[in-house]
């Protein structure tokens, strides 16, 4: 496979990037961190007038219909400027879902309320501790009416939709699932934000007590769309992974070249020089490998489960090397509030474990090329 981004897809880049570097600096994350707000509301409305928030979303719902590619791109530079906006949550998960299995009519109306950026989404999978597999759910699912507790919810305190993963058989079988959509002011709903590691990306625990909800997709259909979901979102957070590690490494690489110890930058010290190169060398792997699944996931290859699978792998990996020796080569600065790197070790141990652990992706791995190269 020979993939590189074409021109216009790279200015996208830089224009995203201009973008979020005057509207969402440092300052911005530490005030959502602070608890100022549960998000940058600016920014988010700013993030839908630039056109970001449905750039995979089609036309005819409201986006601009660019395409995943473009998504990507954007991605890449979210993860860079550690947006607090609940941009993976409403973007990746829950417009995708309305995208692989909405009806219409729920497609009519959501889509163009996410570009607009006047709902925010969500996809209620978890259930406490552990991966996601369709045994793991338990919420039931009645007649259309939900019995239930979904935790850690991305973003589930402040959504106004949530799409939920509910147990609709008895069978053991992943056919017992079925999805959900369920407005968030319905009866029945009460949501309650978590404490975690990342207060720029929210979390929550939602209580579904007879709450009457709208089926999403076939009855039963629920676990093949989840697996969809899962695998082009955990693309897209790659994205974003990949544009923490690189401005982790940059911040790393840029204070080894100011600071001056024994009369030289530290930057000339052969252990910095390598703690740098190894994560240059972490970065550069996982981008390789997000541009194998960005491929995969714009042309809908039979490949993206496997490439989806080695793109959050690399990425996880790479993003959580490079924010914690960022903070070693800052040294001593680099444990204090008021440095930044903080902000990225909080993002990649939070995100490492978004839609399942390291490992839950590495087993996922070797099972998919093991039945691709059984077939």
């Amino acid at each position: 496979m020979n993939f590189d981004f074409s021109d216009d897809q790279k200015q996208l880049r830089d224009t995203a990037r201009k973008f979020l570097a005057e509207k969402c600096p440092p300052k911005a994350v530490r005030g959502v961190i602070d608890g100022k707000s549960p998000y940058d509301r600016e920014l988010w409305k700013g993030l839908a007038e630039m056109g970001f928030l449905g750039v995979a979303i089609p036309e005819s719902y409201g986006g601009t219909g660019a395409g995943h590619l473009e998504l990507c791109v954007i991605a890449e530079e979210m993860g860079r400027a550690l947006a607090p906006v609940p941009f993976s949550s409403t973007v990746y998960l829950a417009a995708e879902a309305l995208l692989l299995a909405g009806s219409e009519a729920q497609r009519q109306k959501w889509l163009p309320l996410i570009a607009s950026g006047e709902a925010i989404g969500t996809l209620a999978l978890f259930e406490g501790k552990g991966n996601p597999s369709a045994q793991s759910i338990k919420l039931a699912a009645s007649n259309g009416v939900l019995d239930g507790v979904k935790k850690p919810v991305a973003d589930g305190a402040i959504a106004d939709f949530a799409i939920v993963a509910a147990r609709t058989g008895s069978s053991g079988r992943e056919t017992d699932i079925s999805l959900f959509l369920v407005d968030m002011k319905a009866g029945g709903v009460e949501a309650k934000a978590l404490g975690n590691i990342d207060p720029s990306h929210g979390q929550a625990e939602i209580s579904f007590k007879k709450c009457r909800a709208e089926p999403l997709g076939s009855a039963g259909e629920g676990w093949s769309v989840i697996s969809q979901v899962l695998d082009r979102a955990a693309v897209l957070l790659a994205f974003e992974q990949v544009g923490g590690a690189d401005r982790a490494l940059e911040m790393g690489r840029d204070y080894a070249l100011d600071r001056i110890a024994f009369g030289r930058p530290i930057g000339s010290f052969q252990a910095i020089k390598h703690m740098l190169a190894d994560m240059y060398v972490s970065a550069t792997l996982a981008r390789s490998n997000c541009y194998y699944g960005a491929w995969a996931l714009s042309t809908n290859a039979g490949e993206l489960p496997e490439a989806a699978a080695a793109a959050r792998i690399s990425a996880t990996q790479a993003f959580q090397h490079c924010a914690k020796n960022n903070i070693q080569v800052h040294g001593g600065m680099g444990f204090t509030w008021e440095f930044d790197c903080h902000l990225y070790y909080r993002r990649a141990n939070a995100t490492a474990l978004s839609l399942g652990s390291l490992s839950y992706w590495e087993d996922a791995l070797i099972d998919r090329m093991r039945k691709r190269n059984a077939a």
